[in-house]
């Protein structure tokens, strides 16, 4: 019975809400802590999501700090700065120094500079403190702003006997052992230890005769996602992190690396959706609007461009009043073209499988974009001739400009990232209003020049 309800997974109801603020209320701290005992740490921070500043607080306070310190780093970001701001320094560096460093810095880094000197002034452990200095030094958007100081490292010269004491005193303070790293003298990188090997190998052997010289590792200055794509491609866990001069300096874990696709997706997303800044749902309206109106602008200008051309054919469209009807069915194919073709590319360009000449893929997505204009067109064409009675130089039109809106939007959503790409701007930018504004201008500009041709007004 006790095994089924450990494979219960958590639940979060307004039952159990209710039962957690009543326990609070009535100061029932004995009943409460054994409740919130049941639950793992990330399931308590869900818990404290949904209660008010003042109760999640309270169970903050509560709990030991062993168990709080991981609840802060699964609380929402911005539930996380409420309650930081309601703990003293103290209380703060004694959840602090229950991180590991990487976590430990992201908390003070949220913190205001004067408050961040207070709460590190509290960290008793010396070590703990220097670590989380140096930490904080980094971009965040690097290796060094991801990595933990926390590893298991050997030196080459080591015999094994020897190594096998230094590593039990270094992995009680390492949550989770993925490598054991080998340095040399000058605590440089020199390769990995198989635990197989060191299990198998003799007490007198020295490491240097039995360590893989082949690592993975990253620069302490590379980019967040540069070091997401390279464990990606290799399946890590875990990669080593070391300097201009080899020295090994930290580890970045698979954790931190699910964290920054995770935040990439998002700000990609929304990039593509038109919004410019990295926003949530519960920000303010001044915030919110901030985030959105520049590309609701591009798109105001967008359609006043598309009412332009329209205008300079208005004399025309007295005699071919039905190429009128057909405008929206141009501009939003030309639109959904458009962000088909670069939100594959985006994507390519964001898993590093975009390989080849540029031409090329242009060609194939001429190709791509000439089937499907004739596809589409054929069906348009039989619609527009026996249901709008259209006649046929009209449906030719309406045919042609079809195919070749759709030739040139492909052309458009594929070009628009590679090129942002090699001039190192995102190119998610490039999807959602960005290419459907464009493909729109496009659109109309070439159907109503097509028509000219064909029908020759």
């Amino acid at each position: 019975m006790i095994e089924e309800n450990e494979n219960i997974q958590f639940e979060l109801t307004d039952e159990l809400i209710k039962q957690v603020e009543v326990l609070i209320n009535s100061k029932n701290d004995k009943n409460l802590k054994k409740l919130l005992d049941e639950f793992h740490y990330a399931d308590i921070a869900e818990i404290l999501d949904e209660l008010n500043l003042e109760d999640a607080v309270y169970i903050i306070k509560l709990l030991d700090s062993e168990t709080t310190s991981e609840i802060l780093m699964e609380l929402d970001e911005d539930n996380r700065e409420k309650v930081l701001r309601n703990l003293s320094s103290k209380e703060i560096a004694e959840e602090i120094e229950e991180l590991d460093t990487d976590d430990a810095a992201d908390i003070i880094s949220e913190l205001p500079e004067e408050r961040q000197h207070e709460v590190i002034s509290h960290i008793e452990d010396e070590d703990h403190k220097a670590e989380i200095r140096e930490l904080l030094t980094y971009d965040e958007d690097t290796a060094g702003g991801l990595m933990a100081k926390e590893l298991v490292k050997v030196y080459e010269t080591w015999t094994v006997a020897g190594c096998l004491r230094r590593i039990r005193a270094q992995a009680k303070e390492v949550t989770r052992v993925h490598s054991i790293y080998v340095v040399n003298k000058q605590d440089k990188l020199v390769g990995r230890l198989s635990l197989k090997d060191l299990i198998v190998a003799k007490s007198e052997q020295k490491i240097a005769e039995i360590y893989i010289k082949d690592v993975d590792y990253v620069n302490v200055n590379d980019d967040a996602e540069d070091v997401a794509k390279v464990m990606q491609k290799y399946d890590l866990e875990a990669i080593p992190v070391v300097d201009n001069n080899q020295r090994l300096l930290g580890r970045i874990t698979i954790d931190d690396i699910v964290d920054v696709m995770k935040e990439e997706a998002e700000k990609d997303y929304q990039l593509a959706a038109g919004i410019t800044s990295d926003v949530e749902a519960d920000d303010s309206i001044w915030e919110l609007t901030k985030a959105r109106l520049p590309w609701l602008l591009i798109g105001m200008f967008g359609g006043i461009g598309a009412a332009t051309i329209i205008t300079n054919f208005q004399v025309v469209l007295q005699d071919y009043a039905i190429l009128l009807s057909f405008v929206p069915l141009i501009q939003a194919t030309a639109g959904n073209v458009g962000v088909q073709s670069s939100a594959i590319v985006v994507q390519g360009l964001a898993n590093d499988s975009i390989k080849g000449e540029v031409l090329k893929r242009l060609f194939k997505e001429f190709l791509l974009g000439l089937v499907n204009g004739i596809a589409i067109a054929f069906v348009v064409l039989i619609i527009s001739h026996f249901f709008f009675e259209t006649t046929y130089l009209v449906s030719l039109t309406i045919g042609a400009a079809l195919i070749t809106v759709i030739i040139i939007a492909a052309l458009i959503g594929t070009f628009i990232p590679i090129f942002l790409d090699k001039r190192g701007i995102d190119p998610a930018v490039a999807t959602g209003p960005f290419i459907t504004t464009s493909n729109d201008i496009f659109g109309i500009l070439l159907y109503f020049l097509i028509a000219k041709m064909i029908l020759g007004f």
